[in-house]
């Protein structure tokens, strides 16, 4: 791993992607700003955690962040996120101190800058989980910032926590990853979970990823570059019900009406194109999963929810499990001691 990573997420590398324990876990994190700052090696790390945090949330907790605080610092609206990181911060014994809304209720609506921001929280709490309206806001953030920040999603930027649960997921539904079919289905152009998630898949041997999604909202040129800069097959296809019956993983996506701001006419054009409905699962495999980073609105058919293979509610909460895993690591918590 280069070196300005390895500063930037606080794990020590060595042979090619190993780590030397840093903590009584084995594993220390510092910033988390952008999924492709994270190896394979680290994503086994962390799902080894996450295990271990279901296996503490079905005991109830424990206190190994006890005297820690987590500041909760949302300028866009959340619940998955913000509710998952703010329990998992009480799950494990820490203090969570936050705002309704950062945008509105802070001195923001002063003319605050984010930095200053920051440098006040950084004496107020021992780690910050920032989400913000624009793109690149978190790593501004970690730039000078003394205490761990973690990116809950920046704009249409990156969302890396959300790719780490959306992975840990899929290993848990299918038992692997390398080898898999996953059709990326929606707002591909706006969707950072998306994003984050495509920097991660290509982490992994054999993947194929088929992208179906309107005209107006096709995967970005970025993103492409990097899938084929790291030899990861991938098509953009048009149809959904062809695409359903060869894939392991159908993840469907919101279309996301803040992003166009005037646009209203390329809204519309976009919403209710693809949509999940009981006839698209008749023609998935059986062992095939449909997942979803959610909020959803009108793209999954309510009717779905029955099928087992429905995974977007095991999705989220496995959210509770890999924040918790984030936390501890970011803060080098003894798990086994408290």
């Amino acid at each position: 791993m280069r070196a300005d990573l390895a500063t930037r997420v606080g794990a020590v590398a060595v042979d090619g992607g190993s780590f030397t324990p840093a903590t009584p876990m084995g594993f220390r994190l510092h910033h988390v700003i952008e999924a492709q700052d994270f190896n394979r090696g680290m994503l086994d790390q962390l799902f080894r955690i996450a295990r271990e945090m279901e296996s503490v949330h079905e005991q109830g907790g424990n206190r190994c962040l006890t005297g820690k605080i987590m500041a909760s610092l949302f300028y866009e609206e959340s619940t998955r996120t913000r509710f998952s990181f703010e329990s998992a911060m009480h799950k494990l014994g820490g203090s969570v101190i936050s705002t309704e809304n950062a945008k509105q209720f802070s001195s923001v609506s002063k003319g605050e800058t984010l930095e200053d921001t920051i440098r006040i929280l950084n004496g107020y709490a021992d780690i910050i989980v920032l989400r913000h309206y624009e793109s690149g806001s978190a790593k501004r953030a970690a730039d000078i910032s003394t205490v761990p920040i973690v990116n809950a999603g920046d704009g249409t930027g990156q969302h890396p926590t959300q790719a780490f649960l959306d992975l840990y997921t899929i290993e848990k539904e299918l038992g692997h990853i390398d080898g898999i079919t996953i059709a990326v289905v929606g707002d591909l152009a706006n969707g950072r979970t998306v994003r984050s998630l495509c920097y991660l898949l290509s982490k992994y041997r054999s993947i194929r990823i088929r992208m179906v999604a309107p005209d107006v909202v096709k995967m970005r040129d970025d993103i492409k570059g990097y899938l084929a800069r790291h030899d990861v097959v991938f098509s953009e296809e048009t149809s959904l019900e062809d695409v359903a019956a060869e894939v392991d993983v159908l993840y469907q996506t919101r279309i996301q009406k803040e992003r166009f701001g005037d646009r209203e006419e390329d809204y519309e054009q976009a919403r209710g194109v693809y949509v999940v409905t009981p006839e698209v699962m008749a023609r998935m495999q059986r062992g095939a999963i449909v997942m979803h980073p959610l909020p959803r609105v009108d793209e999954i058919d309510v009717a779905v929810d029955d099928d087992p293979r429905a995974a977007y509610f095991r999705q989220a909460q496995n959210g509770l499990y890999i924040r918790m895993a984030l936390l501890a690591a970011c803060l080098g918590a003894d798990i086994a001691r408290a």
